[in-house]
């Protein structure tokens, strides 16, 4: 399911508020499968359609929107989010619980989104593009939050397809964490981004 979301894939605010315990109970179910931890303070949330549907239908509930623009509009935001297929988009998260220490780390950790990488089997790895819609970082410290969209070439789609193991992880000078391979849930739930 790597289509972009059009109106007729939301559920009306009324609707909305009716289905949403039970289509919030099955997101965070499906995020579970879709979330990969990298040391103790980082980690990639994996989107696809169903996230993204999820992201805008409370953007909708919480803002009380439902002009046609203002939906266009935020479908126009999240869609990008969705992979194209021959991809993988993440929301990437570096976390302290600390206020102070965040800020010390956020310095420390400068560039660390062009440090994750993803590697299918014995193939080399993949660096992401990073934060396509702005900028995100400064001279002197990285944002918390970043988005990655890590390209693969057909023969990584293919060897995905075929069951390889994923491994992940980040290589920044002040964070250097492994995933050796993703869990099997994570790594089917992927999979199926994958044309």
């Amino acid at each position: 399911m790597s289509q972009k979301l059009s109106r007729e894939d939301l559920y009306s605010l009324e609707k909305y508020a009716e289905v949403r315990p039970e289509f919030r109970a099955r997101i965070m179910q499906h995020k579970q499968d879709r979330r990969v931890p990298i040391g103790p303070n980082a980690t990639l949330h994996f989107e696809d359609a169903l996230t993204m549907q999820y992201q805008v239908q409370e953007m909708l509930r919480i803002e009380r929107i439902f002009e046609a623009e203002g939906i266009q509009e935020e479908l126009d935001a999240y869609n990008p989010l969705i992979p194209d297929g021959s991809n993988w988009k993440a929301t990437f998260m570096v976390e302290f619980p600390d206020e102070n220490e965040r800020r010390e780390q956020l310095k420390r950790l400068l560039g660390i989104e062009k440090h994750v990488w993803v590697q299918i089997g014995d193939l080399p790895r993949v660096t992401p593009i990073a934060d396509e819609d702005l900028e995100r970082e400064d001279e002197e410290k990285t944002s918390s939050v970043h988005f990655l969209r890590f390209e693969l070439t057909p023969e990584m789609v293919q060897a995905v397809k075929e069951g390889a193991d994923i491994a992940m992880g980040i290589d920044h000078p002040n964070y250097t964490h492994t995933v050796e391979k993703v869990p099997a849930n994570v790594r089917d739930s992927l999979a199926k981004d994958l044309a």
